[in-house]
């Protein structure tokens, strides 16, 4: 393919052929917002005196610098209550009160510290390369007399004239002089910016356009004044001060930092911001901070566990204190091995409110083990870890383009696994976005046999025409955007039609009023297009495909080959491009102005019928009922429509609109945009109708399987789309998201009193009560419809709102109504959205429900439902990458959301909630036994543990098996929770992370404690413990309980694991294994720092069969409450997932048996 070198610096010019008349400069230059100065080819010392300087163009995109990371990330950790908690608790155990060594109680806490600051520093760090990579790049600058040499981006200021060659990027935002283009235009790639794939086209002003070689700027000098930083993409207001005369700027003449230059040999540019200035960085704020329900309700659970703990050592400091009080009674010494006559403060009965107010923070520090120092930092490292095996699953990856899902943020993958609302779009996320000219209606006739969808889905036509029709299509080569058939308009038959004249325009008008481009391929001839929408491209290519083929489009017009009537030979049309009205989401139209061969203005329309009706002429509906006959028909068989009009202008009309829209071009001002469109409003009147046109968005593979499984699921679906209701509903049918036998509820304005209301020009104020009546009207009878059908559980419902309707059932004192209804019905539809209502409603649903909502969409005009959803989920599809900019995670096609939640979300729920409830329990177990013990000890503070012992239990005995179930374990296979998709509620339901659930966990962890306590104390207390008569000291009593506690924690780990793999037996039998080790490694160091654990495990542990007995005695017997009531549980209460094991349990007993 070789693209055509067109000179096209006037396409997008609202006024084309003549050069504006720029009578006063743009009103808002030089007030606030607007102060920026650029001198361009001029140093910044250069600048007049007090002139401000501007940020340099190197970008920083790191979270930290060399200098702040140690005290900023160090902030970061410590603002989490735990970790300061531990902190407090490590300075501490620096004082005479700590029962542990200061390194001991230090070292875990920067062990788990010191770990997550390392993991942000690699992050941060790949973010600075990232940064010095793109800093260093090359670009050619101009450095003085007409010089041109290479430098770094970093080195660029503004003003500064760069050239710029084709496929590099645009080092800052750069007004465009010149190009290779004799009328400096130039074509760019805005992927970086946007995602979007179609090549936009920018244009330098006239005065700068011979501006084209390197030589030219020796002494070139100009000033542009314009609008200071900000973010907004698509907008660019300034002048360009030049030779004396001052020219507007617009968009069209602003490069954007990360653009690409294509089809286009170099450029000269300004740059005009730089760095942090620039609009793609401006944009780059954070998404919303998003955290899921179970971390929120885990910050609970701590703070509960802090309760507990300052409980527990408040109510051992009152009997310590009693204790004491006691120990020295008229001289009588009652604990006399504490010499209560000759204490310190911490143990003296005649300060015993000092010593129990000291007791008291040592409580606090010996029992700190209920606070699990490793959960969070645990929880992080299984996250990523999580999102590593979504991003990698082969089963979402879309070959096809080369797409596998992708985990933006780790934060909400169990989130994944609680999602009760799904909100959808519709097209480009459902649909494929990539459109089919398949049907239209010309001159009151349908035209068009193929068969949609939509028709085969709810019977529209019979199999075998339907059959019939596709052996029709497969006789020819597929052409993308094209599945029409009908002899009476191919093959220039359509020449034979009645009203021949109508389809000559009607088809004239689709090659004519658009913005695309032509691409010929030399060597074939063929003619493919670069549409700015898969509307527009598919347009063209039908009216190419009819015999109206455009294929050049020059400066100022537009030309094209079509069959002539008369004579029977192609000939070649050219049109003078007048003036372009472009589309927008308010105007809903486009519309061109060109002069024919004949010298006739023509104004050429097309637009959504909302709006395009009301603007046709007295004499200009002839086939306005057949044509919204056909609309409706084509809206039921799911098609997209546009209505397509004309009208012809005389002279003296269009030089007087001419002038006018000139004038508000060039006049910019706040509300510039309005006042062109109330221009453009005033030309476009009295259109004489055409037509109609009808294109596919052909459903996503997969799309009705997977609605319909996450609908088995429970999953309530809504859909919320700009198309009309009743393309909507039908679309709805084809993809199963509304089934036969299902009743709707629908609500709408069109209703003949509010009609009469607006026919009569009524008062706004009347026309709104009217409006919002009967929308309160209609939710009670629909709430009313509900509530008799309640015992009738097989009925289903559900619920379709427009747009109008849907701004008053999101008014405040509606809005509840409105939410109560949705959320009984089993769909929802809302149609005719706009951006910001799918916004709203989206924050209806989650605020209102309290329940865990789900955004997934597509384009621009879906990223505040992205945002405001608990998780948005962004399909890379045509329309580009914004919403997966804006998302938490994205897919390449909607059917993958199916595995995603099912499996996924289900799998990560699971884990997450079972690994969050054992890191309690464990922890739990091992605190307590140190309560039971200082009770035991008379609340002398003294740990049953040796201080390592302490340090390393969290770390490195009981924290693996936990990190490896949360990545690992499977309550079931992928395979069954596609099968069974009911075992998604459990997520939903939350019954893995209810109170109930957690305080069980917690209270087996008492249990267990007090079962490793007693059996020990009980079974070694008293007798003796080795062959030479020597009974066990504290020493010997605390590692034998250390070792039952490791075991019993371990164990229970592996009752809770139900997918056994090779890392979780290392995980399990490893942790059990290091003890060991480390018992009789660090017991046998010198005593001087092995301390109380000196060779007591190599000479007196492990050579007793009591201490081997008593272990395994021990860790049954801790474990035998948590099987009995498990065993029972799943016999009279068994959960979803209990039922799917013994399902296969049964069924593979049955195939063994066989």
């Amino acid at each position: 393919m070789k693209m055509k070198k067109l000179n096209l610096s006037k396409i997008y010019s609202f006024k084309c052929g003549k050069k504006p008349n720029f009578k006063r400069e743009h009103s808002q230059i030089g007030r606030q917002g607007y102060s920026r100065v650029v001198l361009c080819n001029e140093q910044q010392d250069r600048f007049e005196s007090g002139f401000k300087d501007y940020a340099d163009n190197s970008v920083r995109s790191t979270k930290y610098t060399f200098a702040t990371f140690l005290p900023k990330s160090l902030f970061e950790q410590f603002r989490r209550v735990a970790n300061f908690f531990f902190l407090v608790a490590g300075i501490l155990a620096f004082t005479k009160l700590a029962p542990y060594t200061a390194v001991s109680a230090i070292l875990p806490l920067a062990v788990i510290v010191g770990a997550t600051m390392v993991k942000e520093g690699i992050e941060d760090f790949r973010r600075k390369k990232q940064d010095i990579e793109v800093n260093n790049r090359r670009v050619i600058c101009h450095k003085g007399g007409g010089n041109f040499e290479s430098t770094e981006w970093k080195n660029l200021k503004v003003g500064n004239i760069v050239k710029i060659k084709k496929d590099e990027f645009f080092p800052a935002d750069l007004l465009l002089i010149s190009s290779s283009y004799e009328d400096a235009v130039c074509y760019v790639e805005t992927m970086n910016l946007d995602g979007e794939t179609n090549l936009k086209l920018k244009q330098g002003l006239e005065v700068t356009s011979s501006l084209n070689e390197e030589v030219k700027f020796q002494d070139f000098k100009a000033a542009v004044k314009c609008e200071d930083p900000n973010a907004n993409l698509y907008s660019f207001v300034g002048t360009l001060d030049f030779e004396g005369q001052k020219y507007p700027l617009s968009p069209q003449q602003l490069l954007l930092r990360d653009s690409k230059l294509r089809n286009t040999d170099f450029i000269f540019g300004a740059v005009i911001f730089t760095g942090h200035d620039t609009k793609v960085i401006q944009n780059s704020t954070p998404p919303p901070s998003k955290r899921s329900k179970i971390e929120k309700k885990m910050d609970k659970i701590i703070y509960f566990l802090f309760g507990v703990l300052f409980l527990i050592a408040f109510i051992g400091s009152i009997l310590f204190g009693i204790a004491t009080k006691r120990d020295l009674n008229n001289g009588i010494m009652k604990r006399w091995y504490l010499r209560p006559d000759d204490s310190t403060i911490f143990f003296d009965p005649k300060r015993v409110a000092a010593a129990s107010v000291f007791h008291f923070l040592t409580a606090l520090m010996l029992y700190n083990f209920f606070i699990p120092i490793s959960l969070y930092f645990s929880i992080e490292l299984v996250k990523v870890l999580q999102s590593i095996f979504i991003n990698q699953d082969i089963n979402m990856y879309y070959e096809e383009l080369d797409k596998p899902a992708l985990a933006r943020t780790s934060n909400l993958n169990e989130e994944l696994g609680q999602i009760d609302t799904i909100l959808s779009d519709k097209t480009g996320t459902l649909t494929c976005n990539s459109m089919e000219f398949i049907k239209c209606s010309v001159a009151g006739v349908a035209y068009g046999r193929s068969v949609t969808e939509v028709e085969q889905a709810i019977g529209g036509r019979s199999e075998l025409e339907s059959i019939d029709i596709r052996e029709a299509n497969d006789r020819k080569e597929p052409i993308k955007g094209f599945n029409f058939i009908d002899e009476r308009i191919m093959n220039g038959n359509w020449i034979n039609e009645p009203r021949a004249d109508v389809i000559q325009n009607f088809f004239r008008l689709l090659a004519v009023c658009h913005t695309a481009m032509p691409e010929v391929d030399e060597e074939t001839g063929r003619v493919s297009y670069e549409a700015e929408s898969p509307d527009e491209a598919a347009f063209v290519i039908a009216a190419r495909e009819v015999g109206f083929k455009f294929y050049k489009r020059t400066q100022n017009s537009l030309s094209m080959i079509e069959l002539d009537p008369v004579s029977g030979n192609e000939v070649e049309r050219t049109y003078k491009i007048l003036n372009v009205l472009e589309f927008n989401s308010s105007r809903k139209r486009m519309s061109v102005i060109v002069k024919d061969e004949h010298g006739r203005i023509l104004l050429l329309c097309k637009g959504a019928d909302s709006v395009m009706f009301e603007r046709l002429a007295i004499n200009g509906r002839e086939f306005e009922e057949k044509t919204l006959e056909h609309v409706s028909e084509y809206a039921d068989a799911g098609l997209r429509t546009l209505i397509l009009a004309y009208r012809e202008l005389d002279e003296e009309e269009y030089n007087e609109f001419d002038k006018k829209f000139s004038e508000a071009k060039i006049s910019i001002t706040v509300d510039h945009e309005s006042l062109i469109e109330e221009i453009s409003e005033k030309i476009e009147r009295n259109l004489i109708v055409l037509g109609a046109t009808a294109v596919e968005d052909k459903l996503q593979n997969g799309v009705p399987e997977c609605i319909e499984k996450l609908a088995q699921a429970r999953i309530k679906i809504w859909v919320l789309t700009g198309d009309k209701m009743e393309t909507a509903i039908n679309i709805g049918f084809s993809c199963r998201l509304l089934r036969q036998g299902m009743k709707q509820i629908i609500i709408h304005l069109e209703m003949p009193e509010i009609q009469a209301l607006e026919k009569d020009g009524g008062d706004k104020m009347a026309i709104m009560k009217a409006s919002r009546e009967s929308v309160y009207l209609q939710i009670s009878e629909g709430s009313k419809l509900l509530s008799a059908s309640k015992g009738n559980s097989q009925q289903a419902f559900a619920l379709i709102i427009d747009g109008k309707s849907l701004v008053y059932a999101l008014e405040d004192n509606i809005k509840s109504s409105f939410l109560d209804l949705a959320t009984r019905c089993a769909s929802v539809i809302c149609c005719r959205s706009s951006p910001k209502q799918k916004a709203l409603v989206t924050r209806l649903v989650k605020e209102g429900t309290g329940k865990t909502t789900l955004a997934i969409g597509d384009g621009a005009n879906d990223v505040g439902m992205l945002q405001e959803a608990d998780v948005g989920i962004g399909i890379s599809g045509v329309e580009g990458m914004q919403a997966v900019m804006a998302s938490d995670i994205a897919i390449a096609q909607f059917r993958y959301l199916e595995r995603l939640l099912l499996v996924h979300g289900h799998w990560c729920y699971r884990r997450m909630s079972t690994m969050i409830c054992y890191f309690f329990y464990k922890n739990i177990t091992f605190g307590f036994t140190l309560f039971l013990y200082e009770v035991y000890a008379s609340f002398s503070g003294q740990p049953a543990y040796n201080d390592w012992f302490l340090s390393f239990y969290s770390v490195l005995f009981s924290s693996l098996p936990a990190i490896a179930l949360g990545v690992f374990d499977q309550d079931v296979s992928a395979r069954y929770c596609v099968k069974f998709p009911i075992l998604y509620q459990e997520g939903v339901q939350n019954v893995l992370f209810r109170w109930r659930r957690i305080l069980s966990w917690m209270l087996n962890g008492f249990i267990s404690a007090i079962i490793i306590f007693f059996f020990c104390t009980k079974a070694i207390g008293l007798q003796a413990f080795d062959e030479n008569g020597k009974t066990a000291g504290k020493d010997i009593l605390g590692a034998t309980m250390y070792t039952c506690v490791v075991w019993v924690v371990n164990l229970q780990m592996a009752l809770a694991v139900r997918y056994f793999t090779l890392v979780q037996h290392v995980a399990i039998w490893g942790s059990i294994g290091i003890w060991y080790l480390f018992a009789f490694a660090y017991g046998s160091l010198p005593s001087s720092f092995s301390t109380t654990a000196f060779k007591v495990f190599a000479e007196t542990l492990a050579p007793s069969p009591s201490f081997w007995i008593l272990t395994l005695f021990v860790a049954v017997s801790s474990l035998i409450p948590y099987f009995s009531c498990s065993t029972i549980k799943m016999w009279l209460f068994p959960m979803h997932h209990e039922r799917v094991q013994w399902m296969r349990y049964k069924g593979k007993k049955t195939t063994d048996t066989e």
